[in-house]
C-alpha cells in the first residue's frame, strides 16, 4: 500500500464518520453538566482507545471544559472515588465489548446511579451503547493495518469525533484568547495565546 492509498483510506474514514443530531445532543449534555451544574468530565477507555481518551481528557481541559482520564481496570481499585455529583462520562470502546469499560458502567452507576453517558464507539449496537445515553458512532472503519488488526483508522476517527465536541462546546461557552492564555502560560501556545489576546 501506497502512502497516498493510507492517506485517502484515513481522509475517507474520516469524511465517512455518520453526522447525526447526537453530536450536537452530546455537546448539549457536556454543556449542562459541566459549564451549568459545575461537573467535570470523566474519559475512560482501554487500551489504545485509552490513549485517544487521555488526549482528549487534556483538550478539553485545556479549553475550559475540566476533565480527568480515569483508568477502567484502576477504577475498579479505588480510583473511581474520582467520581462526583453532576460529573459526566464519555467511554471509548471501538468493539462497544470492552468488559473493562463495560464494567466501569456498572460501577459508576452504582456510585452515581444518574451518571450521564456518552459512549464513542464503532458498534452503536452493542452493549454498552444500550447503556449509553448518548451513542456517537465512528462508522466502523476497515483499519489501513496491513493485517486489519492494529487500532489505526479506528483511532483516527475516534480522535476526529473528540475533536468535533472539544470544538463545539468551545463554541458553546464562547472561549476566547484570553482563557486559553490563562490555561497555557508556558511554551509557544502561551506566548501565541497571549499576544492573540492582546491584539
Amino acid at each position: 500500500m501506497e502512502i497516498e492509498d493510507i492517506l485517502r483510506h484515513e481522509a475517507q474514514a474520516i469524511l465517512d464518520i455518520p453526522q447525526t443530531n447526537d453530536f450536537e445532543g452530546a455537546v448539549t449534555l457536556l454543556y449542562k453538566y459541566v459549564h451549568e451544574k459545575g461537573g467535570k468530565i470523566i474519559m475512560s477507555g482501554m487500551g489504545k482507545a485509552g490513549q485517544i481518551a487521555i488526549n482528549m481528557s487534556t483538550t478539553f481541559s485545556s479549553t475550559g471544559s475540566p476533565a480527568v482520564f480515569l483508568h477502567p481496570a484502576e477504577a475498579q481499585h479505588g480510583d473511581l472515588g474520582i467520581m462526583q455529583a453532576n460529573d459526566i462520562m464519555i467511554l471509548i470502546s471501538n468493539s462497544g465489548k470492552t468488559r473493562e469499560i463495560v464494567e466501569l458502567i456498572n460501577l459508576a452507576r452504582g456510585l452515581n446511579p444518574e451518571v450521564p453517558i456518552i459512549v464513542i464507539t464503532g458498534n452503536p449496537i452493542s452493549q454498552l451503547a444500550d447503556e449509553a445515553d448518548i451513542v456517537l458512532a465512528t462508522g466502523n472503519p476497515k483499519e489501513v493495518c496491513t493485517l486489519g488488526l492494529t487500532p489505526t483508522t479506528s483511532t483516527t476517527v475516534m480522535t476526529v469525533i473528540g475533536d468535533i465536541l472539544v470544538v463545539r462546546l468551545m463554541q458553546r461557552i464562547g472561549f476566547t484568547n484570553s482563557e486559553y492564555a490563562k490555561r497555557h502560560h508556558g511554551g509557544y501556545l502561551g506566548d501565541k495565546s497571549r499576544k492573540q489576546a492582546r491584539m
